[in-house]
């Protein structure tokens, strides 16, 4: 599955890119993760929780850094994580784009998602709603982190 977003932050683009080379600090603006620690260079392990429709789920696993470019705005990131209760899991590549824009940045974000098991049986209409939800909460939180380091 892929999902696109765009969100527009009122913040400088050195700023955003700082926050988001701070996975522990960028994920508290995830809605349900929980616990996003270091555990090796550019290497991070926690958890989400999360439902869809019916199906609540706890999704541990690792997030990896795999492209860091500050001068281009650019940076990507993987995503491996599972539900052992469920019986399901996602793998997902992330891609990021940060473009200064009038006193803002405009967060471009590409998420090539993979879901296995359970979790891949509920259908793409109810997995993208929930994905759109998702990334609503998280631009509202980029916006009230950023602007409350101004």
């Amino acid at each position: 599955m892929r999902f696109e977003h765009t969100v527009r932050v009122a913040a400088p683009r050195d700023r955003t890119w700082a926050l988001f080379m701070d996975v522990p600090a960028v994920a508290r603006c995830v809605p349900g993760a929980e616990e996003v620690t270091l555990i090796g260079p550019d290497r991070y392990r926690g958890f989400v929780k999360v439902s869809v429709g019916p199906i609540r789920l706890r999704l541990e696993g690792e997030v990896t850094l795999t492209q860091k470019e500050e001068e281009t705005g650019h940076a990507a990131m993987r995503l491996d994580a599972a539900d052992r209760a469920v019986g399901g899991s996602v793998r997902a590549e992330l891609r990021i784009q940060l473009v200064e824009v009038e006193n803002a940045t405009e967060v471009r974000l590409v998420t090539e998602a993979t879901l296995a098991g359970r979790i891949g049986d509920l259908g793409q209409p109810l997995i993208k709603r929930q994905a759109d939800r998702i990334a609503s909460e998280f631009a509202r939180c980029l916006e009230r982190t950023l602007g409350a380091g101004a």
